[in-house]
């Protein structure tokens, strides 16, 4: 048993590195910019992807993090900050964090955006400034395939989340184990 506990601290602190060095690439902007970057790739996916114009119409609120960035060598971090978006303007600010450990190398950027489909759902972001994915609502992660199908009579789950543009050398882009908390901005 000891030689595992040995190894998860340095992996562990591996990965608080990792995060430390992904942050800063990703953080930095002001409200404004922020607003209007989550504002611009919002219309876009709306634009170009049918699942996501559907799912817009009925979500009470978008949560959008227009640039995450997310870096690695066996032990990866990734950050980024987003706005929620509420009635076509930004209500609030957040970050969304993680760490990840496992087969990975490499460096890459995205954006998500999670669609918030009833008030119950959109209360566990926001009555204890943040959430993890993986833990309280569900989230459904759409892909591609289901992107171009889907319709809002299809989906009825409580939070829909659409990756986009990938930009970057590394395998893989989930979401589970990812903590949003509320930006103080």
């Amino acid at each position: 048993m000891k030689s595992r506990t040995r190894y998860r601290s340095p992996l562990v602190l591996i990965g608080a590195v990792a995060l430390a060095l992904a942050a800063p690439l990703a953080a930095g902007q002001g409200r404004g910019a922020l607003e209007a970057d989550a504002q611009r790739v919002y219309s876009r996916l709306v634009a170009r992807v049918p699942a996501a114009k559907a799912v817009s119409k009925a979500a009470v609120a978008v949560l959008v993090f227009p640039k995450i960035t997310k870096a690695g060598f066996m032990v990866g971090g990734q950050y980024g900050e987003g706005a929620l978006l509420k009635g076509g303007k930004a209500v609030a600010y957040y970050s969304t964090a993680g760490a990840s450990y496992g087969l990975q190398a490499g460096a890459q950027q995205y954006g998500y955006a999670l669609f918030f489909m009833n008030e119950r759902a959109l209360s566990s972001l926001t009555a204890r400034g943040g959430l993890e994915v993986g833990v309280g609502p569900s989230v459904v992660v759409v892909d591609e395939g289901m992107g171009k199908s889907a319709t809002s009579i299809t989906m009825r789950d409580d939070v829909y989340a659409f990756i986009f543009g990938q930009k970057g050398l590394m395998a893989g882009v989930g979401l589970q184990g990812n903590k949003i908390s509320r930006l103080d901005k």
